[in-house]
């Protein structure tokens, strides 16, 4: 088998998992270790010391055509719950044939900006949400591959939960 992942093909976005909110391009969150640079006796130099677990802010950014009642609504300071359903297009070259492989990701954020856009006559507004994410999970073709959960120190990657020695050691 060979397969070539090749595009998204489509996705939707959702609220709480149910509710429809509409067509918008996302950015997904970067995954930014928090570094320390070492230095020091017995180093030949410095190197940044990622501290596992542990990433910079994270932000959701969705970019509409025009402003809709659900982008302003995401304007609300609470934690909103986005589902993003992909479709990725696979060209299964073994087979000689497409296939499509699903991808989700579920974040919860809180609203950093909302921008209702810009009037200019026949063009687009350009409108846009940015939310400071505090939990990530993302699956592919049905596996979960990474669950970020900054408020209850989980950092699962491939199966691994990187964290859990850290939460044993606090008590948790």
């Amino acid at each position: 088998m060979n397969p070539i992942p090749e595009r998204l093909i489509d996705f939707r976005v959702y609220e709480n998992s149910n509710i429809f909110i509409g067509l918008a391009d996302a950015e997904l969150p970067s995954l930014e270790a928090m570094t320390e640079t070492v230095s020091g006796a017995g180093i030949a130099g410095e190197y940044d010391s990622p501290l596992i677990g542990h990433y910079q802010s994270m932000t959701l950014s969705l970019n509409w055509r025009t402003p809709t009642p659900k982008l302003l609504a995401l304007a609300a300071p609470k934690i909103h719950q986005l589902d993003l359903r992909g479709a990725i297009q696979i060209n299964d070259a073994a087979n000689g044939r497409y296939r499509s492989v699903p991808l989700r990701v579920l974040v919860n954020g809180t609203p950093k900006t909302t921008n209702p856009g810009k009037f200019e006559k026949n063009a687009s507004m350009d409108s846009s949400n940015e939310l400071e994410v505090t939990y990530l999970k993302i699956w592919y073709d049905g596996k979960e591959y990474i669950e970020i959960d900054k408020l209850n120190y989980i950092c699962k990657i491939d199966g691994v939960d990187y964290l859990a020695e850290v939460r044993q050691a606090l008590g948790g």
